[in-house]
């Protein structure tokens, strides 16, 4: 069985890094130089963006990179339609028939504003990258599913509410999400421009852990069940951008007894220094450093302990220098040989 084990576990590790990797020896550099200088084009002409965007690139990724930084960098995330959009699921949220009627109408409307005003969501996004690609010559499919973070999703897949693309680079297929790469709102009211290269042909296992397509074949060469996926700690954005994939806890929810170790890891697809590394937990105002031990770092697998001494639930926070990558809830519960 530990045999097995381990084989499993240096199937995950190697897998990680086998996207991630692909394109280490591209200098993305002039692609990005070239969306840049393009800053403010109209969509108005989508060939003659997409040719001012590629023609001096020889690669498709090169092309592909040039494309989704410029609409990442030159497309809002449009707050009034996300607060719209939030509307109509619950009023829809026991018709889902009744939903799709009225997202394919709406859907018509959402995209003149995008072309107009550069104004869009998730759907918008991945649409403006499909059609940019088909122009470009590089295959990409819109892909539709669910979105985790803190307020939806978290205890059951209730309805699909996102989507991001698929694109095939020398005849294998990446991930990637211009949305979350774009910024984030702020009380569904307030988009604040925020790139996030970390969504940029990402790895897929961790792609998702917070992305789970309605058609199993995108999670590409990572599978999961409802289940699973929706007991996992809860990540963010900087999870992204500091490339970490967490591996234990499993869960968001872990019950131990007072005083009983527990395990934490991770896998970082980027150098790290340990001494970078916390567990912390905030109330109110207050932040709380566990003095956390054992901590190693074995070629990108991080590992360390605590012993919670006292009984209660504590959310505590896994951090990697100013940013939280993972959360979980953890319940102490009292050992039975012991006294308070």
């Amino acid at each position: 069985m530990k045999n097995i084990l381990v084989f499993i576990f240096a199937f995950f590790v190697n897998t990680a890094f086998t996207q991630v990797s692909d394109f280490k020896h591209i200098d993305f550099t002039k692609a990005d130089h070239i969306a840049k200088l393009n800053e403010d084009s109209s969509l108005e002409n989508l060939p003659l963006l997409v040719h001012n965007l590629t023609y001096k690139l020889t690669t498709d990724v090169e092309k592909f990179r040039a494309i989704y930084i410029w609409v990442c960098k030159n497309v809002s995330g449009d707050a009034n339609q996300h607060h719209k959009v939030l509307q109509k699921r619950e009023k829809f949220k026991k018709d889902s028939l009744g939903y799709i009627v009225w997202n394919n109408e709406y859907k018509k409307i959402a995209f003149k504003k995008l072309l107009k005003q550069k104004k869009t969501m998730c759907t918008g996004y991945a649409y403006l990258i499909k059609e940019l690609c088909f122009i470009a010559n590089i295959e990409s499919e819109i892909i539709d599913g669910y979105a985790r973070s803190v307020d939806c999703n978290v205890e059951k897949l209730e309805s699909p509410n996102h989507s991001w693309n698929a694109v095939k680079l020398d005849n294998k297929w990446y991930l990637s999400d211009a949305t979350w790469s774009s910024g984030y709102m702020i009380n569904s009211s307030l988009f604040i421009p925020d790139y996030n290269d970390g969504y940029f042909l990402t790895d897929p296992i961790l792609f998702a852990k917070n992305h789970y397509p309605i058609q199993k074949k995108w999670f590409l060469n990572n599978s999961l069940i409802q289940s699973i996926f929706i007991s996992e700690p809860i990540i963010y954005g900087e999870t992204f951008k500091q490339q970490i994939i967490p591996i234990s806890p499993k869960k968001l929810n872990t019950t131990i007894k007072k005083n009983e170790e527990i395990n934490f890891s991770f896998k970082s697809l980027n150098t790290i220094s340990i001494d970078k590394i916390s567990l912390i937990q905030i109330s109110g105002t207050n932040i709380k450093s566990f003095e956390i031990y054992e901590l190693k770092n074995k070629n990108g697998l991080i590992t360390f302990k605590y012993r919670f001494k006292h009984k209660g639930f504590y959310d505590v926070h896994l951090k990697i220098e100013n940013d939280i990558v993972a959360t979980y809830s953890i319940r102490v519960i009292k050992d039975r040989n012991h006294n308070d």
